[in-house]
């Protein structure tokens, strides 16, 4: 299903409220608030040049950080207004308010193809209680409304969902991008469809892999999420990091591993149409070391998992940092033959240089392919910057929990109203 895209008609001399995803790494430089990176910021831009050229006058609200229902002014979206003044050169005012006097002044004074930005949603706790009062106060602001902020669309929200009761609502430009490649994934994929899945938390990947485990031709696993696999498989993994369900869940992820494996034990992908490979594929072998900090390549080993590795009791002190070579290579072999491929988390702990073979070959494997490549997630995306990749993949997403929430199968409340 299609989300709906506003037309010139929809919002040519109107009051448009837009819902932007402006949460972006912040650090302080010489007593200076500086945008880490301001992709999700420009991912807007589309959308607010868009409104700007059509006369409209614009309310952007965003949420910023986590903090928890009342104001910081470490979490202030001041900066982001400074840094759309600036580096975008956009006629932008910002007000240190959600609701208010200040408020109704700016929006008074507010004339077509001017920007008005609102302080901090999260400020009021009432956000993410999608407070039905809180909801229509935002609504009276405007005329229409648009969600230009797929990565919360996964949150039922009074900005992402309370506000649509009130408002004809659109998709922003850049969230039907970002819903239309990743439901090409799903539902139309160029085929073989490959997965990548690393990082260190399975947690934000049991839906999505479960559900793309049904579509996919094969998962390809590294990073600590492949150390549940290989519990799961008896295989030894030291003391290595498994993430714990938490006293909250009910999911043990090493079960949930091992569920995966047989469920899909039977399927094979037919590789150069004569090598039966699994569907669910895990490290052959690792990197390891005493700690993730090491900088001494003597402590550094790579470990054989194909035999002699049954899980024991003993307490030897190592880590899996990395997949080896040998999985590295039969990894980017298999991505070489992809029709489309889909990555979500490094395959070791990259930031360190001794352990960043495994992601960048995967990586480079990856912007190589001439298929459908799509890459999403934080850590993704910093690794890819960091290799100089950026620019080669097809698709990146700067969705985060919200691509693997809509990959997963689920309906996201902040899409429901946008649909045609």
């Amino acid at each position: 299903m299609q989300v709906k895209l506003p037309q010139t008609q929809d919002i040519q001399n109107k009051t448009v409220l837009v819902r932007v995803d402006f949460n972006a790494p912040l650090e302080v430089v010489n007593g200076a608030v500086t945008i880490v990176d301001p992709r999700r910021i420009d991912s807007a831009l589309q959308t607010i040049r868009f409104l700007i050229e059509n006369h409209a006058k614009v309310i952007l609200m965003s949420h910023l950080g986590r903090p928890k229902g009342e104001p910081n002014p470490k979490l202030s979206l001041g900066p982001i207004a400074n840094y759309l003044q600036e580096t975008h050169r956009l006629p932008v005012t910002f007000v240190p308010e959600v609701i208010g006097k200040a408020v109704d002044q700016a929006r008074a004074n507010l004339q077509p193809g001017q920007i008005l930005l609102l302080e901090n949603l999260r400020f009021h706790k009432e956000e993410k209680k999608n407070d039905p009062e809180f909801a229509k106060t935002l609504a009276s602001y405007a005329d229409v409304y648009i969600n230009e902020a797929f990565s919360a669309a996964h949150r039922a929200h009074a900005s992402t969902v309370g506000v649509t009761e009130h408002l004809p609502s659109f998709a922003g430009f850049r969230l039907a991008e970002e819903v239309s490649h990743l439901r090409q994934l799903m539902d139309n994929p160029d085929r073989p469809l490959v997965i990548v899945l690393g990082g260190a938390k399975i947690s934000d990947k049991v839906g999505a892999a479960q559900h793309l485990a049904d579509v996919a031709d094969i998962i390809l696993v590294g990073g600590a999420v492949a150390n549940n696999f290989l519990k799961a498989e008896g295989l030894e993994i030291y003391r290595s990091y498994i993430e714990d369900a938490g006293s909250d869940s009910e999911i043990n992820y090493v079960q949930f591993a091992h569920n995966l494996i047989e469920d899909h034990k039977t399927e094979r992908m037919l590789k150069d149409g004569y090598i039966p490979l699994p569907k669910i594929l895990y490290p052959i072998d690792v990197l390891a070391a005493p700690s993730l900090e090491t900088t001494n390549q003597a402590e550094v080993q790579t470990i054989d998992l194909t035999h002699d590795m049954e899980d024991t009791q003993e307490e030897t002190q190592l880590l899996y940092t990395d997949i080896g070579p040998k999985t590295a290579q039969l990894f980017a072999e298999v991505i070489t033959q992809a029709g489309t491929v889909f990555w979500n988390g490094p395959m070791g702990v990259w930031e360190n240089q001794l352990f960043a073979s495994g992601t960048q070959t995967v990586a480079q494997a990856i912007a190589d392919n001439k298929g459908h490549t799509v890459v999403g997630g934080g850590d993704s995306l910093a690794a890819i910057d960091h290799f100089k990749l950026t620019d080669h993949f097809k698709y990146v997403s700067i969705a985060g929990g919200a691509a693997l929430e809509l990959l997963s199968g689920q309906h996201l409340p902040g899409l429901q109203p946008l649909h045609k």
